[in-house]
C-alpha cells in the first residue's frame, strides 16, 4: 500500500493513484524529451481521428496483412517501455476528482514535509514514474516534476499524498 497516492480534501471523489500501473497507459510521456519539447494542449477525439487515418491509410497502402515493419515498431516500443524514463501528467486525475470552487492550493505530502503551491502551478506537475525502465522504488513511488521543467533536475521526492486545499 506504500505505492499507493491518495488524491484528498476539497474533492469531490478521492481518488488513489497507482503509478505501477501506469507503464501501461497512453498518456505517459517521455521525460528524457518532454521538457524540451512545445507542449500543446491535445484534443483527444482529433488525435484518436488522426491514428484512425493513419491506421487506414496504411492499410490501404500496404493491405491488411501485418509487414515485417510493423514487427519492428512493435518490438521498438516494447524495447522503448522496458529502457525508457517516463511520467504521468497529474492534470486528468485532478479532473477526475472534481476539485471543489473554493480550492485554492495543492499540497503535496512527502516524508519529509510538505510542499504546497497555487492550484494553477499543480495541475500542470507530471509525475515520474520510471528511471531508465525501473519503478523509483528508493525515494518513490514519484517524483513530481512543475510543468515547466524548471526542477527537472530537483524533483520533490517521497510523496505519498496529494492534498487539495
Amino acid at each position: 500500500m506504500e505505492n499507493i497516492i491518495p488524491i484528498q480534501g476539497k474533492v469531490n471523489f478521492t481518488i488513489t493513484l497507482d503509478p505501477g500501473v501506469w507503464i501501461f497507459d497512453d498518456r505517459r510521456v517521455d521525460l528524457t524529451t518532454y521538457f524540451e519539447e512545445s507542449q500543446e494542449e491535445v484534443d483527444d477525439l482529433e488525435e484518436y481521428k488522426k491514428s484512425m487515418s493513419k491506421h487506414w491509410d496504411r492499410e490501404i497502402m500496404e493491405g491488411a496483412v501485418f509487414p515485417p515493419t510493423l514487427k519492428t515498431e512493435k518490438k521498438y516500443e516494447k524495447e522503448k517501455v522496458l529502457t525508457g524514463t517516463f511520467g504521468m501528467p497529474l492534470k486528468p486525475f485532478l479532473k477526475n476528482a472534481e476539485i471543489t470552487d473554493d480550492a485554492k492550493n495543492l499540497t503535496l505530502v512527502t516524508t519529509d514535509g510538505e510542499v504546497s503551491m497555487p492550484l494553477e502551478v499543480g495541475q500542470e506537475l507530471i509525475l515520474g514514474f520510471s528511471k531508465d525502465g525501473k519503478p523509483l522504488t528508493e525515494d518513490g513511488p514519484v517524483y513530481a516534476f512543475y510543468g515547466d521543467g524548471s526542477n527537472k533536475h530537483q524533483p520533490i521526492k517521497n510523496i505519498r499524498a496529494v492534498a487539495i486545499e
